[in-house]
């Protein structure tokens, strides 16, 4: 299966009006932003947990990258109510679960396979520093090494925003809204630029909170076979 699978190219997915698609599990679904491969994927997805719903256990051999957008995760390394980031690096394994249901936003097959770095962050806990070079802008970093850098930024109504993205980017609005290309981006919507690309944008009246992931489009390759 390829969704949006050409990284060459802008992609607008507007994730809270896509049709949730039922997973192997009953009570998950998802709603696929970008995808490469069948069952095993490298894939980007909004996948939601009904409420006392559960996914077997399992290995992952890619990684796992996720963020909390409502209600609370669960599994057996603890509770993750929404505004959590959590990064499951390659063989690491759990037993997902949510009691009250639960949407996170996950992507998955997308780390070094050498990356044992776990990451569990509650944001709600956590500060925005203002960007000296960027007026309007607020940046709570979650994650960066040599092959990305992950954050959460928060634009000031009406702030004017222009990021050049040599080596991609991926933005998901967390709160609020924006203006890009001439389209408005809400909660759940989920923009990727190619490498080379630039983002030109103009948060709304109540300003935006932004899931941001950069230099990261340099490694896209499909999964290796289990």
């Amino acid at each position: 299966m390829e969704v949006n699978a050409d990284f060459t190219r802008r992609v607008l997915v507007h994730g809270a009006e896509e049709p949730w698609v039922a997973s192997p599990m009953a009570g998950v679904d998802r709603r696929m932003l970008d995808r490469i491969g069948g069952e095993v994927a490298r894939a980007t997805s909004i996948v939601r947990y009904a409420p006392g719903s559960a996914f077997s256990a399992h290995t992952h051999t890619g990684g796992e990258e996720f963020m909390v957008l409502e209600g609370v995760f669960q599994d057996e390394h603890g509770d993750f109510p929404a505004g959590a980031y959590i990064r499951n690096p390659p063989t690491t394994s759990h037993t997902p679960s949510s009691a009250e249901g639960c949407v996170i936003f996950v992507k998955l097959w997308q780390f070094d396979l050498d990356d044992r770095t776990s990451v569990k962050i509650d944001t709600n806990k956590m500060a925005s520093v203002p960007d000296g070079e960027r007026p309007g802008v607020a940046v709570m970093p979650l994650f960066e090494d040599e092959r990305e850098s992950v954050r959460i930024e928060t634009w000031a109504p009406g702030a004017q925003i222009a990021l050049d993205t040599p080596e991609g980017a991926e933005f998901l609005v967390l709160d609020g809204e924006f203006e890009e290309s001439g389209e408005r981006l809400r909660p759940q919507s989920w923009l990727r630029l190619p490498m080379e690309g630039r983002l030109d944008a103009q948060a709304g009246p109540q300003g935006a909170k932004v899931w941001v992931k950069t230099r990261h489009l340099r490694f896209v390759e499909p999964p290796r076979a289990a």
